[in-house]
């Protein structure tokens, strides 16, 4: 059966399917297989714990039932909208109203409406794309436009630094912004790497945005305030140019499908039309769980106490495994700077790293390979062939067994 342009392009092989599939067939098979690949959370016992109580206390109240029971707009739970405005307002003075804010089904969906909003095929004959400053970037974004060649990425300046770690800098000469551009776009905390852009960077990246008359998209889904999985003291940043983009799944609740955009009241608008097109209206079963948090600032107190030393401290732990294990001097490690994630960088590694995933793969230990990570980088790079995401977010003894494996591949592979 032929299938529409439509149906051709977002039916055939991705790396987010790929990735997604992987995670759903390691949760199938439990303990036979080591899922470091997939961005789940982990299972913080504290976090856990607070919402199991606050399901309880909605179920025994019949909120639950209510939320199941009816839909919200097409902008999302109002409640939670303006406790999120006020939350904001509080913390950083933006001046918000619940006009800048709509919620959507995952930061996966937003990024959809918002790529086809802002790039894709325009009237006339035009196009444009969304410009990515720092490559590598993450997975998702590489299928969420319909139009086809509607990304373009730049390469990153490489900072090697000290015990084996390096850094990704913008490339600020690189960047070059014409009518072709319509929006710029950046993870930060940036997955697949841990990478987190300096205020510097986001002020110079803005101050970009606003010269050319475009937004500029900062996903949040990792960054301040809540989940706070961000281990550099920087400044969040928000004005009426900018598309900031959050998420309750890092939160630990990531099968809620709940994401959060702050944009000027035009962007939300629109992103609203869309919504009640293609979803009649976001879920509402993550912002009534998580209502009470935000209402008392509880959320802050949880991502900056709870979840945050977690993450720092599994993140260290991991480098630790992986500097003992691994013996090549070609091994660098991304300096973990927020996330979920590690990004390894094997230099001159002996195969590809979509060949090193399926190995692993077939030794019963689930990665991501890097050459996902870069959509809209047209010129060749052997380093794209070079690198790994690895979740250090899993059960000590399941990270401390995948690293195993991967450390007997590598040390194998360099030896020959």
């Amino acid at each position: 059966m032929p299938y529409s342009v439509f149906g051709n392009k977002f039916t055939k092989h991705s790396g987010i399917t790929e990735l997604m599939d992987d995670l759903n067939a390691g949760v199938k098979g439990g303990d036979d297989i080591l899922m470091l690949g997939g961005g789940n959370p982990a299972s913080i016992p504290e976090i856990q714990q607070r919402l199991n109580k606050l399901i309880q206390e909605l179920l025994d109240q019949g909120k639950l039932i209510d939320t199941l029971s009816n839909y919200d707009g097409p902008q999302g739970k109002n409640s939670f909208i303006d406790a999120l405005a006020e939350l904001f307002n509080d913390l950083y003075d933006w001046g918000l109203s619940g006009e800048n804010i709509m919620l959507t089904n995952g930061s996966q969906n937003a990024f959809f409406y918002l790529f086809n909003l802002l790039g894709g095929n325009f009237s006339e004959g035009k196009s444009k794309k969304i410009l990515f400053p720092l490559a590598p970037e993450y997975i998702g974004y590489a299928d969420a436009s319909v139009s086809e060649d509607a990304f373009v990425a730049v390469r990153p300046k490489i900072n090697e630094l000290n015990n084996g770690l390096f850094k990704y800098s913008v490339d600020f000469d690189a960047i070059k912004i014409d009518k072709d551009i319509g929006a710029i776009c950046v993870s930060r905390p940036t997955n697949p790497t841990g990478n987190v852009l300096t205020d510097d960077e986001i002020v110079h990246l803005d101050q970009l945005a606003q010269n050319n008359n475009i937004p500029l998209i900062i996903d949040n889904a990792y960054g301040t305030p809540f989940p706070n999985i961000i281990f550099e003291d920087v400044k969040p940043f928000w004005n009426k140019n900018t598309i900031l983009c959050l998420s309750l799944s890092k939160f630990g609740l990531p099968g809620a499908r709940c994401g959060i955009v702050i944009a000027n009241s035009k962007i939300i608008k629109a992103m609203s039309n869309l919504s009640g097109i293609m979803a009649l209206s976001p879920g509402g079963i993550g912002p009534e769980i998580v209502l009470p948090l935000v209402k008392t600032k509880e959320i802050l107190k949880l991502s900056n106490e709870v979840i945050k030393p977690f993450y720092l401290k599994k993140s260290q732990k991991a480098i630790r495994l992986l500097q003992d294990k691994i013996r090549s001097e070609n091994m660098r490690i991304h300096k973990a700077e927020g996330a979920l994630f590690l990004w390894i960088w094997f230099k001159d590694l002996p195969i590809t790293s979509s060949e090193l995933y399926k190995r692993l793969k077939e030794k019963g230990l689930l990665i991501v390979s890097g050459h996902y990570f870069f959509p809209g980088l047209e010129q060749s790079w052997q380093h794209t062939q070079e690198c790994i995401r690895l979740n250090y977010a899993q059960d000590d003894d399941v990270v401390e067994r995948g690293i195993n494996i991967l450390a007997n591949e590598i040390n194998d592979l360099y030896a020959l």
